[in-house]
C-alpha cells in the first residue's frame, strides 16, 4: 500500500493547479500474466495486485505492480529465483509504466477503444520508453483496459544464467488487465 501512495503522490504531482474537477479513476485489484516460452521450459506466473491511475482529461496515467505478488511458477523455488536473483524485488519492488495515451478520445463516452499509450516501463529499475497497444472498453462510468506485450530481458538489465539459458526465454510475453472506477 506504501507504494501506492507514493505513486499516487507522483502522479498527482505532475497535475497543475486549477484542475480541481478533472475525472480521475482508479484500480486495486488488476490482473498481469507473464509467460517465458524457452526452448526447455515454459514458465507462467501471475498478479492480482495491479494498481492504476487514470485522468480521463489529460490522458495521463501511472500503473504499478510489485514484483513480490507474482504467483504460479512451475514450484517454489523458482518464485524464489525470480524474486531473488533475476527481478531483485527487495532492491527494485515494483514494475511501473506511467505516460499519456496518444489518441484524442472522449473516455466519458461508452464504446469500445483502441489506444496506443506512450510512457515509460520501468523494471528492474531500468526505464525504457514504449509505446503500448491497448483495448479500452469504457462502459456506465466504469473502464476497463486490456493489453499484451513483450518485455526483452535485456532491455532491462536482468541477467540469466548461462546454466539456465535454455529454461528462461529473453522475450517474456504480457498480458495485463484492470477495471478502473471513480473513487
Amino acid at each position: 500500500m506504501k507504494f501506492l501512495v507514493v505513486f499516487c503522490l507522483l502522479f498527482f504531482e505532475s497535475i497543475s493547479p486549477g484542475y480541481e474537477f478533472e475525472k480521475i479513476y482508479r484500480g486495486d485489484n488488476g490482473y498481469v500474466h507473464f509467460v517465458s516460452e524457452a526452448p526447455l521450459e515454459v514458465i507462467e506466473a501471475s498478479s492480482r495486485a495491479l494498481q492504476g491511475i487514470l485522468n480521463t482529461d489529460k490522458g495521463s496515467f501511472a500503473f504499478s505492480v510489485p514484483m513480490k505478488s507474482f504467483e504460479g511458477f512451475n514450484s517454489p523455488l523458482q518464485r524464489v529465483h525470480f524474486n531473488e536473483n533475476y527481478l531483485e524485488s527487495n532492491q527494485f519492488p515494483n514494475t511501473t509504466f506511467q505516460g499519456k495515451i496518444i489518441e484524442k478520445i472522449d473516455l466519458s463516452v461508452d464504446g469500445a477503444y483502441n489506444i496506443r499509450a506512450k510512457g515509460k516501463l520501468t523494471v528492474h529499475g531500468i526505464t525504457k520508453e514504449r509505446i503500448i497497444k491497448s483495448k479500452v472498453l469504457v462502459k456506465n462510468g466504469k473502464i476497463n483496459i486490456k493489453s499484451n506485450f513483450t518485455v526483452l530481458l535485456e532491455d532491462h538489465d536482468i541477467d540469466i544464467p548461462k546454466i539456465v539459458f535454455q529454461k528462461i526465454a529473453e522475450e517474456i510475453k504480457v498480458d495485463i488487465e484492470i477495471n478502473l472506477e471513480t473513487p
